[in-house]
This record gives structure tokens, sequence and C-alpha cells, in this order.
């Protein structure tokens, strides 16, 4: 039976039906936390599994992201003609197959069929971050738009606390520590049926990622989630973009992308390379796997303020240029202030809670960027957030930076590629979201346009 759609406007939704929509919204976002924030130990673990070097460790997060670069833009096109339930499926689907793909890399202990399997993940994701972020984004008023999204933060870095702690559970034991001493000392035949046993423990729980995001692809296409046409401009929009040709012409769209490439990048270096510099003070593995929960649990008080103060306090943009600014003054720390503490039972240098605390500086800069950049743009709406998640490949290419520098200068010291990030961030906060033309003389709109309440259309399916 064919389906039928009733259409409505998103400023009609009801509150019940807007409530449903942000709840299983958030479910997905708890699921890119989890999917996504696994790395943090997956990366060591292959390290170990697989006997690789410091750079070679993160071409997880290379293989991961970089489908984001290559998968945003079809995927906006793949929406436009499906719609957003049906791609959300498709994306599910995608990442499960890339979740099965983990069985043959572990039985065959080959990190190349590994990276296959997370570019897999990374695809379905990027359909589904194409399709999540711009409607969340248009779900109600626009200067709440950083307080939704600090929920579906809430959602997604809950996750990302989580996914390390199960993982860790799962797949890791309590003589493992004594095994990576003897991994060295091990004859060779010896050391490779060890690692190929420590490699197969992740066949079990990857096995069953892959069933559960078969399934929540079923889920979210017969859900009530309403479809929203973003082709649709009101009057205001339609004059202003009448003139526009192309994505191009939307300077403060493309200036956010370079925006979300370098702050993705700055989180996920906070977040996966903080175990790696918590060994360099000494720390073991099963020790140091308790800093990325810490990370994760100060971006959650950020967003647990932003949902507080903003819009009645604070503007969503004031909050942005604090974040930036705490990120840059955050970094300078971590290379230059030194010292031995001991905080919950772990000894280290006073530096790795700077890099902790960049998880507070990282937390409403997505939520800051997203309704800036999107702002006007009507019917390149859909477009426009999948140029925005393009620039999520920041998570692979900044990762690689700092391990290149790693290697070269040591853990420490690689933090300075966050520095320019954070200046070129603080730079869109405070005036690249204000322009609005390439050529010099006419860069920024010359007043606030009042805009009437966007009229994107919702269908709701009735099956």
């Amino acid at each position: 039976m064919a389906n039928k759609s009733a259409t409505v406007e998103v400023g009609s939704l009801s509150k019940r039906d807007t409530r449903i929509s942000i709840l299983i919204i958030g479910v997905l976002f708890f699921v890119f936390g989890f999917v996504s924030w696994v790395n943090a130990i997956l990366i060591p673990y292959f390290k170990i599994g697989c006997e690789l070097n410091s750079s070679q460790q993160y071409l997880v997060t290379l293989a991961f992201y970089i489908s984001y670069l290559v998968i945003s833009v079809p995927s906006s096109y793949l929406l436009k003609r499906v719609g957003f339930k049906k791609g959300m499926m498709i994306g599910f689907w995608v990442m499960a197959a890339g979740a099965f793909l983990f069985i043959p890399a572990a039985l065959s202990r080959t990190y190349g069929v590994f990276l296959m399997g997370l570019f897999a993940l990374g695809t379905g994701l990027a359909v589904l971050q194409s399709a999540a972020n711009p409607y969340i984004t248009i779900l109600g008023p626009k200067e709440s738009a950083a307080q939704r999204i600090s929920i579906m933060g809430i959602c997604n870095k809950g996750a990302g606390i989580l996914a390390p702690i199960i993982f860790a559970l799962v797949i890791l034991r309590a003589t493992d520590t004594d095994l990576f001493k003897e991994l060295p000392t091990m004859a060779p035949a010896a050391k490779e049926a060890a690692l190929d046993a420590f490699v197969r423990r992740v066949i079990g729980p990857y096995s069953v990622l892959g069933a559960v995001l078969f399934l929540l692809g079923l889920v979210v296409r017969y859900s009530p989630l309403p479809e929203i046409n973003t082709d649709r401009e009101d009057t205001v929009t339609a004059a202003s973009n009448a003139d526009k040709k192309t994505i191009f012409a939307f300077p403060h769209l493309i200036l956010g992308a370079v925006a979300i490439f370098l702050h993705v990048g700055t989180q996920v270096i906070a977040i996966d390379t903080i175990i790696p510099y918590a060994q360099t003070m000494g720390l073991n593995l099963m020790e140091a796997k308790f800093f990325p929960g810490c990370t994760l649990a100060a971006t959650i008080a950020g967003y647990l303020i932003g949902i507080t103060l903003i819009p009645r306090f604070v503007s969503q943009v004031n909050a942005l240029r604090f974040c930036t600014m705490l990120g840059a003054v955050l970094t300078l720390c971590i290379i230059y202030m030194h010292g031995h503490v001991q905080l919950f039972g772990h000894p280290a240098d006073i530096s790795i809670w700077f890099v902790v605390l960049l998880g507070l500086a990282n937390s409403l800069v997505w939520a800051g960027i997203w309704p800036l950049a999107l702002e006007g743009l009507g019917r390149f709406t859909k477009l426009g957030g999948s140029v925005l998640i393009m620039g999520l490949c920041g998570n692979a290419i900044l990762p690689l930076i700092y391990g290149s520098f790693a290697v070269q200068h040591g853990e420490r010291l690689a933090y300075w590629v966050l520095f320019p990030c954070y200046l070129y961030l603080i730079f869109y906060a405070f005036y690249g979201h204000l322009i609005r033309r390439w050529t010099p003389g006419a860069s920024k709109d010359p007043a606030p346009i009042k805009r009437p309440v966007q009229e994107y259309e919702v269908s709701q399916d009735k099956n």
C-alpha cells in the first residue's frame, strides 16, 4: 500500500511531535557517538594487535573520517531523492556492513581490512550526519538551535563515554598488562598466536553491533519522524537567493565548513591522542583509558551549561566566541605548564588535565557554527549541510598531522597543531560568519534581515 503523506509547516508542529522528533534524532546522535568515539581505544588496540608505529595507528581516524569528504555531497543528492528517513535507513545498513567487515579482518589480523570496515562505518555515518544535523538545526527557532544541538551533543558524548568503557570491558582483560610486557620477549610463533587471539576478541562485539545497526535502520524508516522539505523558501530568503546559482555563493557557509574541519580535528585530537599522551607519562593502557572519558565528561558539562544559558542569558554566537578563545588559551597551557599532580587516583603531568579541559572548550563550537553557517540558505540547505559534514574529514587529517609532529617532536609539542586551528575559529566566531560577499567592501550584511518563520514543510508518513 502506498504511503499517504500530509504536509505541514515546521512552525505548526505540536510540542509533542517536536519532542518525539528530537528524541528520535537524539537516539541517532547516541549511535553516532558510540561508533565514533570507540576509535579512542581502537587506536592503541590496533597498535598492539597489528604491530603499528605511532604514525600508522592514526590511519584509524583517516579511514573512518575521510569518508565524510568523499560521501557527504553525494549523500545530499541521495537524501533529496529518497528523503530523510529512507536515507537514514541506508546509512544504518552501510554502517552494519562495515561492522561485519571486522569479522574477516580479525580472523586474518589484516589492518587493511579493518580500515575498509572503518571506512564503511564512516560512509554510513556521513549519510546519517548529512540528514540529522540540518534536521535538528531547523527543527525549531534559529536562536535556540545551539540549545537543541547541545542536547544532541550530550547524547553523542554520553555514548562516547560509554563506548570505550564497554569496549574495554568486553575486549581487554586484567591479564593483558602482563601480556603487553611479555610480547617483546616472546618467540615469533607464540607472539603471532597471542596477537591473533587478542585481535579476534572484536568479532563478538562487532557482530552484535552490525545486527543492531541493521535493525535501527528499519526502526527509523518506519518511525513517526516527519520529513522536512527544505526546498521551499520564504519570500525574503527567496529574494535574497534569487541570483545564487551554486553553494559557493554563500561565503559564510564555505568559511563555516573550514571552521567545522578545524573544530572536529581539534576535538578528535583532544580525545584520540590523550591515551598515547598519558602513556608517555608512564601510565599503561589500562590506566590511560580513563582519560578519554574525562574529556568527554568535560564536553558534556559544556553542553549542560549551554542548554541552561542559551539563548536566555548568553547568545549562541557569544558562547562560540568564548569557547574558541578558551581553546587557544588551553593549548598554550598544555605546551608551557608542567608539574606532577595526582587527581582521581591517577598521577600524571598537569598538562594532561588541560587536554581534558579542551572538551569544555570544544563543547559549544559545533553547536555555534551550524546555525550561523546555514543562515539564509533556503533551497540550498540540504547541500549546505552536506558541505558542512564534509568538514568532518578534519577528524581524519588533523590527527595525522599531529601524529607526524609527535614522531618528530614528541606528543606535548605536537599540540601546537591546535593553536592555528583555534585562531581561525576565533576569526569565524567574530567576523567570518557575517561575510555575505566574496568581494572586498561588500563583505558583511549591512544589517540583519528580519526574516519570517522559515516555511519548511514536513511530511508525516502514515503507513
